[in-house]
């Protein structure tokens, strides 16, 4: 298996994900994601997206988007699994997973697009200046009510055990910290919750 990887959260989840796994990747090419070499014939003959990372099987075949890949290394990896061992399980885990990612990191990341990192990205994409400020509020105000559900006492995000929503959220969320969007010291369960995590060794990953 090949990863194609570079700076930015997206691909720290994926590594992190493996790392939690102990899956190591066969081969991994770095891409410039600031040259914008993730915009290039040569990358997007792989990704048409135009989006890392991205992981190439040993068919060749290749596999986007951090929560599919992260699904796919789940159900290749014997042993450990970071989704669940039952229907319901993994279903728990991705309607969590739905939630941080739709309600927190989608406002979150977009916010820094149209924002801080307008100048990397108002010539990739389609972006929305003035939106940003909103969509910033929008993962606060999300990130409060996670802080209320972790009230319960709960470990992790889902329940009592690590899963694809925790990874995906503090990746996210150690990114955020650096470009604008620390986190409130008044979620105190979520900044328990987030200490936790950047202590598991995965998270240098």
């Amino acid at each position: 298996m090949k990863l194609f990887n570079s700076m930015g959260p997206n691909p720290h989840i994926v590594r992190m994900y493996a790392a939690e796994l102990g899956v190591a990747f066969d081969e991994v090419e770095e891409i410039d994601l600031m040259a914008g070499d993730n915009r290039k014939p040569g990358y997007l003959q792989h990704n048409p997206a135009g989006q890392l990372p991205a992981v190439m099987l040993d068919s060749g075949e290749i596999i986007a988007e951090i929560t599919a890949i992260c699904e796919y290394l789940d159900e290749a990896t014997d042993g450990k699994t970071l989704m669940g061992n039952t229907a319901a399980e993994r279903a728990h885990t991705r309607m969590w997973t739905r939630r941080v990612d739709l309600g927190i990191c989608e406002p979150m990341v977009n916010g820094f697009r149209y924002a801080e990192g307008m100048a990397i990205f108002k010539d990739r994409m389609v972006t929305v200046p003035e939106g940003a400020d909103g969509l910033k509020k929008v993962a606060q105000s999300k990130l409060a009510w996670l802080d209320e559900q972790m009230a319960d006492g709960r470990e992790f995000v889902a329940g009592s055990t690590v899963s694809l929503a925790d990874v995906l959220l503090f990746g996210m969320l150690a990114f955020a910290a650096n470009v604008g969007q620390p986190l409130n010291p008044e979620h105190k369960h979520v900044c328990a919750w987030f200490d936790r995590m950047g202590a598991r060794p995965s998270a240098a990953a």
